[in-house]
């Protein structure tokens, strides 16, 4: 009995070893101490980034050391004293001498403007041109050194869709990157301070508090907007950021440096981009076109007859104008987009000639504007 016991513990201990020690036992990988407890899939820590990501990273680290902070000592009169506030926000350079891009919104009223680079060196800047009206600025530092700075891009052939990449500094902290995407273009806005601002470009790139004022660029690198508004609930961002298109800031700076006085072009138009079945609804061309809703006394467009509205009609929830002019082509191109004046109007000075053509009485004609300047307080 005790030799049977002890070739039966035998046979079990060979059969152990044999077992355990084959290369593809179960028992050899569950007692493994260089696995891991859990079955989960693991982290191919060899795999490289994809090509989008290797993009949003190159961008980043050739742009980021050319945005800055901005703080503006703003003072404000009320009826008992003058109370000291603070603006904030961002800009860019956009020349090795210190000249810098931000919205006028982050300067505006004030006396003290100090810019803050990423390696944390403090700059007095000098306002040298304010433009209110599509909410620019133009400031400039001296430096110590030539600076980085980025190119500017063209914002006049944008798709919606097309990846957009904000950087900015909000609240001060080091530089931030934000993706999306062109979700709209040509969209109007109340601005700060219920500045209207036209023709801007909607991204659902994250835009934050602070990031005002800085650069919004395409997949190359190249600046095509700066980022100037949010909205949502309390200023946070749901998703819905807007950022005026470089090309308006172009002419500014043309003149700047050209040492011209600095004007906008002013039409004195409301419109409404209409087309399709409205439009022939409206006994219309179902091209469609700007439908004038009104023209300002004194205006460009009056002195060149166009006409307002002279009726009205209800479309959905809203009232439309209608019995005024449809511009349908502006200095000869065909009207598509609901920014198609804000854009002309962005390339010209007080006193140039806007072509129109317009639709009226069931006829075309074509109707030459020379444009009037906007206020100082549209500027």
């Amino acid at each position: 009995m005790r030799l049977r016991t002890l070739i039966v513990a035998a046979a079990l201990v060979v059969g152990f070893v044999y077992i355990t020690a084959r290369p593809d036992s179960f028992l050899r990988r569950s007692i493994r101490s260089d696995e891991p407890l859990w079955s989960g899939p693991q982290v191919a820590h060899s795999a490289g980034l994809g090509s989008d990501e290797l993009n949003n990273i190159d961008i980043y680290k050739n742009a980021k050391d050319s945005v800055v902070y901005i703080t503006s000592t703003v003072y404000q009169r009320t009826f008992f004293f003058v109370q000291q506030g603070q603006a904030l926000g961002s800009g860019f350079i956009i020349n090795p001498e210190g000249q810098i891009l931000t919205n006028h919104h982050v300067i505006s009223g004030s006396s003290d403007v100090e810019v803050t680079l990423p390696d944390q060196t403090t700059y007095k800047a000098k306002i040298l041109v304010r433009d209110r009206q599509d909410d620019f600025a133009l400031i400039k530092i001296e430096p110590r050194k030539k600076l980085p700075h980025l190119t500017l891009g063209d914002s006049d052939h944008l798709q919606v869709g097309q990846k957009v990449l904000a950087i900015g500094q909000p609240f001060g902290l080091k530089g931030t990157l934000t993706v999306g995407v062109v979700s709209s273009i040509g969209v109007n806005i109340q601005g700060d301070n219920n500045q209207p601002l036209e023709g801007t470009i909607q991204t659902d790139a994250a835009i934050n508090s602070g990031n005002s004022g800085g650069p919004l660029l395409d997949s190359q690198g190249n600046v095509i907007g700066i980022n100037t508004a949010i909205y949502g609930p309390g200023g946070g961002n749901v998703g819905i950021g807007f950022a005026m298109p470089i090309n308006r800031a172009k002419l500014m700076l043309d003149d700047f440096h050209a040492g011209k006085s600095f004007g906008r072009a002013r039409l004195g138009v409301q419109t409404v981009f209409i087309a399709g079945d409205l439009a022939e609804a409206l006994k219309l061309p179902s091209s469609g076109g700007l439908l004038i809703q009104t023209v300002a006394r004194g205006s460009a467009a009056a002195d060149a007859g166009l006409r307002p509205a002279s009726d009205e009609v209800r479309v959905g929830n809203a009232r439309l104008g209608v019995g005024g002019d449809l511009i349908t082509a502006v200095d000869g191109k065909s009207v598509s987009e609901p920014d198609a004046v804000t854009r002309a109007l962005a390339r010209k000075r007080p006193g140039d000639i806007l072509e129109l053509t317009i639709y009226r009485d069931r006829r075309s004609m074509n109707v030459k504007v020379k444009l009037g300047e906007a206020p100082e307080e549209q500027q």
